[in-house]
Order: structure tokens, then C-alpha cells, then sequence
């Protein structure tokens, strides 16, 4: 399999909607051990295929507790809480803003035999699924930050485009 690459704010794949799996086979098992490799190489907390410009529902995350990977999520609810906390994302290197989000998630998604699994998440793993979960709909992080802040940041983006155009 070719070394994947991190993809920046630009690149028109980042804000798709990515696509169901619904083959669960050998080529996706290598797939997704190369986002792990990627994750880590590229010293992330997760990543979405997205983010290596491909267009799959499919994210990892090691939150402290090991490698969980997630495939076809959906949200069964979120908490009214909410809470702020500071993000960063791979594709929008160097930038980094507190991000309104809810505390708590129940999260349902399928593993890599296809099996279901439905899961309650709070604080940083909720905060890491959240974040991952906006990629496969077409959506970072920048996109949650007031019309103000996200004015500020204009210069920054605008150079990471140009710089990976």
C-alpha cells in the first residue's frame, strides 16, 4: 500500500460527505491499518479517511486507552451539556481553538468484521469522536468558531491552501 498523506484545508475531499463501507474484507483491514500508521506517524489523537483524501466513513482514535476504530457512525443522542475545549486538527496545521461541543455522546458504529456496537462516550474520547465523526460529513473543526474568529484565522488558512495547493 502507497504511504499515506495528510491532507489540508483546500483540498475539496476534506468537505465531502463521505461514503457508507459496507464490504468489511481484507483491503479494508490493510486500509485501516495504515490510518493507525498514519495517526501515529503524524502524532494525532485520531483521523478520518478523509483526511488521507479518501472519501470513506471510517475514523481511529486512541484517546489514552489504545486504538478504537470506527466505521458507519451515527449518533443516537448528544447532551444538552455542552463544554469548550481547545481543538487542532492534521489538516489545518498550527491552528488551534476552543470548540463549543456536547460533554456526552452515545455513539452507534460497526468494527471491522461489521459487527454493531453502540457506545456512551464523555470528556476527551467524546470530544476526539465528535471531531473525527464532522470529517465524514464534510466538516472541521474551523467550522464551529464564531464568523469573528474565523475572519482572524483567514491569513493562516489562506497560506496553508496556497502552500499545499
Amino acid at each position: 500500500m502507497v504511504v499515506m498523506k495528510v491532507i489540508y484545508v483546500g483540498n475539496p475531499v476534506l468537505r465531502l460527505v463521505s461514503e457508507e463501507i459496507e464490504v468489511f474484507d481484507a483491503e479494508l483491514k490493510d486500509f485501516v491499518q495504515e490510518l493507525v500508521k498514519t495517526m501515529y506517524t503524524e502524532d494525532g489523537v485520531g483521523l478520518a479517511a478523509p483526511q488521507i483524501g479518501v472519501s470513506r466513513r471510517v475514523f481511529v482514535y486512541d484517546a489514552g486507552f489504545g486504538i478504537q476504530i470506527v466505521i458507519n457512525p451515527e449518533f443516537l443522542w448528544l447532551s444538552e451539556e455542552k463544554v469548550k475545549m481547545e481543538e487542532g486538527c492534521l489538516s489545518v496545521p498550527g491552528i488551534y481553538a476552543d470548540v463549543l461541543r456536547p460533554a456526552r455522546v452515545k455513539l452507534r458504529y460497526r468494527d471491522l468484521e461489521g459487527n454493531h456496537h453502540e457506545e456512551e462516550l464523555e470528556g476527551y474520547p467524546a470530544r476526539i469522536v465528535q471531531h473525527e465523526a464532522d470529517h465524514l460529513d464534510g466538516v472541521l473543526f474551523i467550522d464551529h468558531l464564531a464568523p469573528a474568529r474565523r475572519a482572524l484565522l483567514k491569513p493562516r488558512l489562506s497560506q496553508i491552501m496556497k502552500e499545499n495547493a
